[in-house]
């Protein structure tokens, strides 16, 4: 039996910590988001000849969270999200509005220089994108 010297009779890598405390403590930098995709993705190549694609998801704050005294309550957050990876664009591609999604990934913020001086913004960089449920179409709409 391998062991891993403290006496347990367990293997470890050290990529990959066994005890449970070790991974809940390492960093991480991990995003899960359920929303809704208010607007139709778009897809950009960059001068760099990069392609991605972006799009936003609404997601609703839980009920019941109070805002302190004078601060107007927001009921939803809007997050940016962008797919750099072939599967991704893929999947993102293919969602409309209305359209209910589960997306992972990691939170960015990304900074650039413009006319008016620097800018930044934080945005979900999407590993994967996943329709839970698909906009009910309209009596009006064509079937797609």
């Amino acid at each position: 039996m391998a062991g891993n010297g403290d006496g347990g009779g367990t293997t470890s890598s050290p990529a990959r910590a066994t005890d449970g405390a070790a991974d809940r403590t390492a960093p991480r930098n991990e995003v899960l988001l359920v929303g809704r995709v208010p607007a139709a993705p778009e897809q950009r190549e960059l001068p760099s000849g990069d392609v991605l694609v972006t799009w936003r998801v609404v997601v609703g704050r839980p009920a019941g969270r109070r805002p302190p005294e004078g601060v107007r309550a927001t009921t939803v957050d809007t997050l940016d999200c962008v797919a750099w990876t072939a599967s991704a664009r893929r999947a993102a591609s293919a969602l409309v509005a209305g359209d209910v999604v589960e997306v992972s990934g990691a939170l960015r913020r990304r900074f650039w220089r413009a006319g008016a001086g620097a800018g930044s913004r934080c945005e979900v960089e999407v590993c994967t994108v996943r329709r839970v449920s698909r906009r009910p179409r309209r009596q009006s709409e064509p079937a797609a």
